[in-house]
């Protein structure tokens, strides 16, 4: 049947999906408003599980630090382009996984069994892959938990002092997030081994390609071990907002102690395989054709 422009704008009014998917839905129901919605709700359904293996390395980080200081969390959700990660509704949805969180206390496995729904309904408007990828809810009750998360959203830290001085706190987070190297560990000594142990062989492996004798190349080694041991602990960097005064003498001063941090980066770790745009664009106009054919 003819499907009426003031029916199309209308589901579209009610659902928030593209116009031709809108009219599609109404001329597979017969113009029955209703059936037209469950329609999409099927198509939805699909349409999320065909796009759930493409990648998605863009999106926002979102924090929230109670004002007490006791509580606090901190979710990445990624989409596939950074211009769907700028989209209002997936700003929304990135607010509900992290009030959830905040509230809630749950892992990301269960926050995106609970918000499935709203993630299908959200891939089908955007039309890009979206995952809950990370989510740490953060309780403590003594010292002070405090964040920073950086102006685009890509980047965030959480910190716990010992003590309460929200002030250093979100100085250190801060810190967490802006320093080159990042932070591994609070201290050397807390490092985790594995990473330590493959450090060192890529150190090793390096030395010994200078042709030097054994026990020179073991002492480089020892050297740049305690280098990057340095590099990587916090304690003892050097403090982004004053180079001369390392992160443990800021502690130190303050007569508190880090207790643990977190980093969040949007898509680190993701690896995103070079597309052939061109060839994409193609695809979908060749599918595009088949349907209507």
């Amino acid at each position: 049947m003819a499907v009426s422009a003031k029916l199309v704008k209308e589901l579209r009014q009610r659902t928030g999906v593209g116009v031709m998917d809108c009219r599609n839905a109404l001329e597979a129901a017969d113009g029955d408003l209703d059936q037209a919605i469950e329609e999409l709700r099927k198509n939805s359904v699909l349409k999320a599980a065909r796009k759930a293996g493409r990648i998605a390395a863009q999106g926002l980080l979102g924090m929230r630090v109670a004002a007490d200081g006791r509580r606090a969390a901190l979710v990445e959700i990624n989409a596939e382009t950074d211009f769907a990660a700028q989209n209002d509704r997936f700003a929304a949805f990135v607010e509900a996984v992290l009030a959830r969180a905040f509230d809630s206390g749950e892992d990301a496995p269960s926050l995106a069994a609970a918000l499935a729904g709203k993630r299908q309904q959200l891939v089908q408007e955007i039309g890009e892959n979206i995952a809950l990828r990370r989510a740490a809810t953060w309780f403590c009750e003594e010292g002070c938990i405090a964040g920073y998360l950086h102006n685009d959203r890509r980047k965030g830290a959480l910190v716990e002092l010992s003590g309460e001085d929200p002030a250093l706190g979100r100085a250190l987070a801060m810190h967490v997030t802006a320093h080159d190297p990042r932070p591994l560990a609070v201290e050397a000594g807390r490092l985790d081994p594995a990473a330590v142990a493959k450090e060192r062989a890529v150190l090793a492996a390096q030395a010994a390609a200078s042709g030097k004798p054994p026990a020179i190349v073991e002492k480089m080694v020892e050297g740049r071990i305690r280098k990057f041991l340095a590099e990587v602990s916090l304690v003892d960097q050097a403090f982004v907002k004053d180079a001369n005064l390392k992160v443990g003498d800021l502690l130190r001063q303050s007569g508190l102690e880090c207790r643990r941090f977190l980093r969040f980066e949007v898509g680190e770790g993701i690896s995103v395989a070079q597309e052939d745009f061109a060839a994409e664009v193609a695809a979908q106009i060749q599918d595009a054709g088949r349907g209507s054919a």
